[in-house]
């Protein structure tokens, strides 16, 4: 298990029946990389990854 999946894991159990909009995801997603710029990079490769259309992504 990566330390990652412990993180989405209590996303999912915290929010899991929640519905949100990608105009709030954006915002958390800034309000994140202000708070920790040393993870611009990595906040910039989720947003590009989860901006393309699914037959965009290589396996």
């Amino acid at each position: 298990m990566y330390f990652t999946d412990r993180g989405i894991e209590e996303l999912e159990g915290r929010r899991g029946d929640e519905e949100v909009t990608l105009g709030w995801l954006s915002e958390k997603l800034r309000a994140f990389v202000d708070a920790n710029p040393d993870y611009e990079e990595a906040i910039e490769r989720l947003a590009t990854f989860l901006a393309r259309d699914d037959e965009d992504i290589d396996d």
